[in-house]
């Protein structure tokens, strides 16, 4: 997680999905790469992009000023003590939120990224509705949603649920990973609804098989936990060990996983009161 991208409208949440970043950055040596969209309608087929870009808009008395107040914003960000030592990239790019968002992703070869979020009334400002949904659903890295003032982001207790057919096990390396640059025990949770029941035995042999082709540094847990659904009884569970860390697999353009059917991860994102993380099939 060298490279980390964090998406800000200068809200309180976006600055504690930065001082996340901002951390993990300082464990990996890594650097940070902030953006802000400027949503202009008229100028969507301008061209413009990031903050260092040339085009004839950017003499508009209006472009002009909006950039001039975020760079201001920028400069403020970049005092802060919590970024000191940090190779901080900032950008400004004129496009939707949340095409900006997967555009610069690739772009730069983001590892990670963090956002902000208000929770179950969705992201401040920019990060409403479908955005929050398309960034998390098609993001080809892993997507970690901060809810509140963390303090110190230091996750010793990581839950990933899922159903641990082979088609999780690409995204589960990813969380492997996630979880060893932390030291982080994992919390390995399926969830029996009544629609979709397997035996304690069955599913307790389907997650240690699965795990045991992981080399996960600091350990797992395995769970079986039952509940009418699995959106709840992915919170329940993590309320119940008191988890530092929710992670779970998206299906990306294509819908969710057979486990993650309708918009459960969007949902969890929404609803938990704790940080998660969603990774790509």
């Amino acid at each position: 997680m060298k490279k980390i991208l964090v998406p800000t409208d200068f809200s309180d949440h976006a600055e504690y999905a930065l001082k996340v970043a901002a951390q993990i950055a300082r464990k990996n040596n890594g650097e940070i790469y902030i953006l802000h969209m400027l949503e202009l309608p008229h100028l969507a087929s301008d061209g413009i992009g990031e903050s260092n870009a040339v085009g004839t808009s950017s003499a508009l008395p209006e472009v002009m000023f909006f950039m001039q107040k975020t760079r201001e914003r920028f400069e403020e960000i970049l005092s802060q003590p919590y970024l000191e030592g940090i190779t901080v990239v900032e950008a400004i790019q004129f496009e939707k939120a949340f095409d900006g968002i997967i555009t610069h992703s690739k772009k730069h070869d983001i590892d990670l990224i963090v956002m902000g979020s208000h929770g179950a009334s969705g992201f401040h400002e920019m990060f409403i509705g479908s955005n929050t949904e398309k960034v998390v659903r098609t993001s080809d890295v892993p997507v970690l949603v901060i809810k509140k003032e963390e303090g110190e982001f230091n996750p010793q207790k990581f839950v990933f649920a899922s159903d641990f057919s082979d088609e999780i096990k690409k995204p589960f390396e990813k969380a492997v990973y996630f979880a060893n640059s932390f030291g982080v025990h994992m919390h390995l949770v399926l969830i029996n609804t009544p629609s979709d029941f397997k035996s304690t035995h069955a599913a307790e042999k389907r997650m240690h098989d699965f795990a045991s082709k992981f080399s996960i540094d600091n350990g797992y847990t395995s769970h079986v936990y039952n509940d009418v659904n699995v959106e709840k009884g992915i919170l329940h569970f993590a309320n119940s060990v008191n988890a530092d860390l929710i992670g779970m697999s998206t299906h990306g353009r294509h819908g969710l996983s057979h486990f993650f059917n309708g918009s459960i991860s969007e949902d969890l994102v929404n609803h938990s009161v704790r940080p998660v993380i969603t990774f790509r099939i």
